[in-house]
């Protein structure tokens, strides 16, 4: 269904019973976001608060909390844009299926934005400090925008069609920003910001800047998109919500969505920065403060009514999980098209999203090769040109295997496509490490800010080994080692000591490979070619999930990942026997986020009967 504003949706999920009206005051800081994470993981409905301490604008959340929810508020628009896609992996389609090619210009028609002269948007002016001052975390650095569309256009080629809009991380106070006039504004590398911003300060200029909140929820899919060159995402937005996007040209600068809620205005310079966060990020850790540049504030105006979505990130599973499980359902066809012999790439959500891949690759270089004899050799190619596309060029480690091994696994069945690749790889051969390179900027396992290592494990043929479900005995383990666990069927877990230095902690793992050296030369760890040290090895191995989490987001392949029987042959590092991860928690590393118990307490108060939320969380 088209939406006119982001009212129009709220108000078509009540009537389909699939909102909750929150009438108790709430706080903006930590209880909105405190309920919005349970109310997500219960798996309840879309949130409006309509009493929020100190604001006079309602809240909006958890609007894309499930992906029925998500379906039915682009229930009108799916199949188009789906047909979309299908015309861009293989026109002909449409010979054979007339009925999908008359709905294609129904959704093109929508394309391109509406220029017009003003809008809702531009009813009410205001100032930052009367917007809603949501902070989620305790030791977030201040109120966030967690749903700002961030959009900018080119100074080279000025106008719509070269505009980027962007979900940037927008903080609204607190550190040494002035209040009113400053917010932060924080891109990540490889971002289409960053583009605009290098050819703003190439010409000397400032670049312009819109912030929209609000708005069709179309606005909101389309910022998180991983578009194509020339796509502009308002263009997206415009077919996914069936109606063109609204755009407004109100004095200089770039246009302004004119059925956004709220658009803050303003420019960042060549130079100017100063420290945004910290910010309970996606990987379920705070994003340390760091320098960012700082958006300089002309005006902040409002539409008559204007709610405040917003959504909250941590650990995942969280709101954001739907984005990724929707923009996989909308442009998966298309990775065959971009990246030959690659039919399908996993951004492996429990992991934290950037940590972890998965691929199927085809092995297609030499056909007549015995299967019993084969090696990695084009997954080789597909997983160089994976780890250098737009996003998942971040990723620190990638498991890809030959679809022709595996036609009934599910890419999406963790547990499952790991313990296929573990099956598979050889630890001597398989590792192919990329190093002193990037990684996700919220990612704090490096060297430093951007800065880590990747490694492919690459898996073809049949089957090396079978995986190991329990310990046949017991192993001989150094002073420190203990509790071992077998997450999944081939990953073994122990506990080791605590991590203190880089010193200590090398000759730690050093003592382990040595003691372990002598039972995987017997045959006692032929089921487990993977180890993996953790600070609790029960937590870590209680579900696939914390077994991904832990594994991935606190370790830096180049430094963490270690092996018994290590050697290294022609520059290639490998393997005799298992390879050992130290997913321990370093000194370097971001402290994970935890909640605030005086906070859950409060929030309780909504679940009781005869409150707003009973039966819900």
């Amino acid at each position: 269904m088209g939406y006119a504003s982001l009212r129009e949706c709220i108000d078509d999920l009540d009537r389909a019973g699939r909102l909750r009206r929150v009438t108790e005051e709430v706080d903006a800081h930590l209880e909105v976001a405190e309920v919005q994470r349970r109310v997500f993981a219960a798996g309840g409905p879309a949130l409006l608060f309509e009493r929020v301490r100190g604001c006079r604008f309602a809240l909006a959340s958890n609007l894309f909390g499930s992906m029925d929810r998500v379906r039915f508020i682009f229930r009108d628009a799916l199949d188009g844009v789906r047909a979309l896609v299908d015309a861009k992996v293989d026109p002909r389609a449409f010979a054979t299926s007339p009925a999908r090619a008359v709905r294609l210009p129904a959704v093109a028609m929508h394309l391109l934005p509406l220029p017009v002269r003003g809008g809702a948007v531009f009813a009410h002016r205001c100032e930052v400090r009367d917007l809603p001052q949501i902070t989620s975390w305790p030791d977030d650095g201040g109120p966030f925008i967690t749903l700002p569309q961030v959009f900018s256009e080119d100074p080279d080629a000025p106008g719509l069609r070269a505009s980027n809009m962007g979900m940037y991380r927008v903080q609204l106070a607190g550190n040494d920003y002035v209040q009113d006039r400053e917010v932060g504004l924080h891109y990540q590398i490889h971002r289409g910001l960053g583009v605009h911003h290098a050819h703003a300060i190439a010409r000397g200029e400032r670049l312009p800047v819109n912030i929209f909140v609000g708005g069709p929820p179309a606005m909101s899919v389309a910022a998180v998109m991983p578009l194509p060159e020339g796509l502009p995402e308002i263009a997206f937005a415009g077919a996914l919500n069936r109606r063109s996007i609204r755009m407004a040209r109100r004095g200089p600068g770039p246009h302004v969505h004119a059925d956004a809620d709220f658009v803050i205005r303003g420019s960042i310079g060549p130079s100017e920065t100063k420290l945004e966060g910290p910010f309970g990020d996606h990987l379920g850790y705070y994003a340390r403060a760091h320098h960012f540049p700082v958006l300089r504030v002309e005006s902040v105006h409002h539409r008559e009514g204007a709610i405040w979505p917003f959504t909250v990130v941590g650990r995942p599973p969280q709101e954001d999980t739907m984005f990724g499980e929707l923009i996989h359902e909308l442009t998966g066809p298309l990775v065959p098209t971009v990246l030959p012999g690659v039919s399908a790439v996993h951004a492996v959500d429990a992991a934290g999203v950037h940590p972890l891949l998965f691929a199927f690759g085809s092995e297609r270089y030499v056909p007549y090769a015995d299967a019993a004899t084969r090696r990695p050799m084009e997954l080789l190619t597909q997983a160089n040109a994976i780890l250098g596309q737009g996003q998942m060029s971040l990723a620190k480690y990638l498991f890809i295997a030959s679809r022709e091994d595996a036609r009934g696994l599910d890419i999406h069945d963790v547990g499952g496509f790991l313990c296929h690749v573990l099956a598979r790889f050889s630890p001597e051969r398989d590792l192919h490490f990329h190093t002193n390179t990037t990684i996700d900027t919220l990612d704090y396992s490096g060297s430093g800010l951007n800065e880590g290592s990747k490694v492919v494990f690459a898996a073809t043929g049949p089957a090396r080994r079978a995986l190991g479900s329990r310990l046949g005995r017991d192993l001989p383990l150094p002073a420190g080692f203990g509790d071992p666990e077998v997450a999944i069927p081939g990953a073994l877990v122990l506990r080791a000591p605590s991590w203190t230095s880089a010193e200590e902690g090398a000759a730690d793992v050093q003592r382990l490979v040595d003691a372990l050296d002598a039972p995987a030369r017997d045959g006692a760890l032929d089921g487990f070619p993977l180890v993996v040290l953790a600070d609790d090895s029960d937590f870590t191995s209680r579900t696939v999930s914390n077994f991904v989490w832990v594994t991935f987001t606190r370790s830096n392949p180049a430094v963490d990942v270690h092996g018994v029987g290590a050697v290294t042959v022609h520059k290639h590092w490998g393997c005799r026997g298992p390879v050992v991860i130290d997913a321990r928690i370093k000194a370097h590393h971001a402290p994970p986020l935890v909640e605030d118990p005086a906070v859950t307490a409060r929030v309780d108060r909504l679940g009781a009967r005869g409150a707003s939320l009973h039966g819900v969380i």
